[in-house]
């Protein structure tokens, strides 16, 4: 078999396995994206073998990622994000530095080196947005005032965990740390952010008759398309993930008056592309590093302090909204997905994990990536108790 029909099988096998999974999983009340992760973990090299890593289905899973940012940020106003600006910042904050912390103690006492530990610490930091952004999506919740709170603390969160990496990388390499050269990188990040985020929806705002300008009638969203890939380019250009162009550009575009039409239109290319991503992402684990009982017990371990770490930084950041809100955006910021899978593969190539280490470390990412959707789906289903606003009378 040649290697184009190689790929063009590897494509179908993915696409049909997606479809299989998330069937099975909505018939089951749980979110479509729980399928996809365990049909990636059942077609891959652990299980079946039908699905090998290859770099065509890399860029079609960092594709569809990308959509599904873009698509998120359709549904997201700016306002609306100032909104819940301080809660958003205080989740970023605490879910960074919690996560951190037991991560690194952990690590060190595993045997780890200081430099080491904080290497391996940075893989529980950053929150998968696109995990928790589709089960959003899919429950019709991202008008919700914890759905705003989770993904302005995403942004948050993937700006300290790039500054975070930074650091532990010059220290396991022996460089010596540069404070001033990080303060730069940080404030470039922030800066990114700060003028997409204001300027392109002001501009948008007033401007926005020119996607209408060329006279083909799908103007608008290839338009719109092409601001989402140059805007995810630029953002890894500044040392953040793609997602986070990709999402700026949708809160661009929501200021227009064609957002309903872009909606719809974006649609069926996410039906195409997103189910890749999270059969790809299920497809890295490595099953064989993780057959012995110790190696388990490692993992039951190292996802507990990842799930506790997250949802305590969250919950405690989100006080503001209420318990019961706390408790939804510490969920939400739970999953690590491929952030932690991308850190493990650094970690890996650099030397400091060994294979059995990067597959409990991959393995916890997509843990948590299962272990999300169901959780915040019936958080987010269940009628909301009788909650109080933390400092709020319960009286009134």
């Amino acid at each position: 078999m040649d290697h184009g029909s190689e790929i063009l099988q590897s494509l179908f096998v993915v696409f049909v396995a997606a479809q299989i999974g998330a069937e099975i999983a909505q018939r089951l009340k749980l979110p479509g994206v729980v399928g996809e992760i365990a049909a990636g973990c059942v077609v891959g090299p652990s299980v079946l073998g039908w699905v090998h890593a290859a770099e065509a289905l890399d860029v079609l899973a960092e594709i569809g990622v990308v959509l599904l940012l873009f698509s998120v940020g359709l549904e997201t106003k700016l306002d609306e994000m100032k909104r819940v600006g301080k809660s958003a910042l205080l989740v970023g904050v605490l879910g960074v530095v919690v996560p951190f912390v037991l991560g690194s103690l952990w690590a060190h006492g595993a045997g780890y080196a200081w430099a080491q530990s904080l290497f391996v610490a940075a893989a529980f930091v950053a929150t998968s947005a696109g995990i928790t952004a589709r089960v959003l999506q899919e429950l019709g919740a991202l008008q919700r005032e914890e759905s705003r709170v989770i993904l302005g603390a995403a942004v948050i969160d993937d700006i300290l965990a790039m500054l975070l990496l930074g650091i532990v990388t010059a220290l396991q390499s022996g460089e010596a740390l540069r404070i001033g050269h990080l303060a730069v990188i940080l404030a470039e990040a922030v800066g990114f952010v700060v003028v997409i985020g204001l300027v392109g929806t002001r501009v948008m705002r007033r401007s926005s008759r020119w996607l209408e300008a060329p006279i083909h009638p799908l103007s608008p969203l290839t338009i719109v398309l092409a601001l989402c890939l140059g805007l995810a380019f630029l953002s890894t250009q500044f040392g953040l993930a793609a997602i986070i162009g990709a999402f700026l550009a949708g809160m661009i575009a929501s200021e227009t008056a064609q957002r309903e039409t872009l909606e719809h239109q974006t649609q069926p290319l996410l039906a195409l592309m997103t189910p890749f991503f999270f059969v790809v992402t299920g497809s890295k684990v490595e099953l064989a590093q993780l057959a012995d009982a110790s190696a388990l017990v490692a993992l039951a371990i190292v996802t507990a302090i990842a799930v506790a770490s997250k949802l305590a930084g969250g919950f405690l950041g989100a006080l503001a909204l209420g318990r019961r809100g706390a408790l939804i955006v510490g969920v939400g910021m739970v999953p690590r997905g491929e952030v932690g899978v991308v850190v493990a593969s650094l970690g890996l190539a650099a030397g400091v994990f060994s294979p059995r280490v990067y597959a409990l470390i991959v393995a916890m990412s997509l843990a948590t990536a299962m272990l999300t959707p169901p959780l915040l789906a019936r958080l987010l289903r269940e009628p909301p108790a009788n909650d109080t606003r933390a400092g709020s009378d319960p009286a009134s």
